[in-house]
């Protein structure tokens, strides 16, 4: 019989292998980047120090309802579709007080959105979107470009934005998203 020898077997340090896979970590995690969601680009009011009660007179607001199955209705009256709203909402905004039914000026005409709890997102944007083209048309035509370069205009260009403010002055984008009624 042979003489048997038991050798101990070879162990792996493995002791510095949780330091890689905390350093690997680390390295993914700082290179790594994260899609956020954009939502909806809209700059809130600053809060007020004290609530705000403006009067606003009938003829200066231009009511637009949505309900919970999704149906507009614009001044009173059920829209079947949205041809037509973005100038409606133009010819209110800029009536300067020629029609007694539209707005005394650009600088009182508010613009409300009133949405039922079952309105869909998805109607609420598109209508949110008419609204602003709307505007965005009225500023672009005063710029003396189109609403697609208005809207790619640089603030950070002193020319570019000298001509966004020149656009915007007297008009300023009165929106009133109201409260969701039942």
């Amino acid at each position: 019989m042979k003489n048997q020898t038991k050798r101990g077997r070879s162990q792996l340090n493995t002791g510095s292998m949780a330091d890689i896979a905390f350093l690997l970590l680390i390295f993914f995690l700082v290179t790594m980047t994260i899609n956020t969601d954009k939502g909806l680009m809209m700059r809130l009011p600053p809060k007020p120090d004290q609530p705000l009660d403006m009067e606003i007179h009938e003829r200066n607001l231009f009511k637009i309802l949505l309900n919970s199955h999704d149906q507009v209705m614009v001044e009173d009256k059920l829209l079947d579709n949205m041809t037509g709203l973005r100038q409606d909402i133009i010819d209110f905004v800029l009536n300067r007080g020629k029609d007694e039914n539209s707005s005394d000026s650009p600088e009182k005409a508010v613009v409300s959105i009133k949405t039922n709890r079952g309105t869909s997102y998805k109607q609420y944007i598109k209508i949110l979107d008419e609204v602003q083209a709307a505007y965005f048309e009225v500023y672009a035509e005063r710029a003396g470009v189109t609403p697609e370069i208005f809207r790619a205009l640089d603030h950070r260009d002193p020319k570019q934005k000298a001509l966004y403010l020149k656009a915007r002055k007297g008009i300023p984008m009165n929106i009133s998203i109201a409260k969701p009624s039942n």
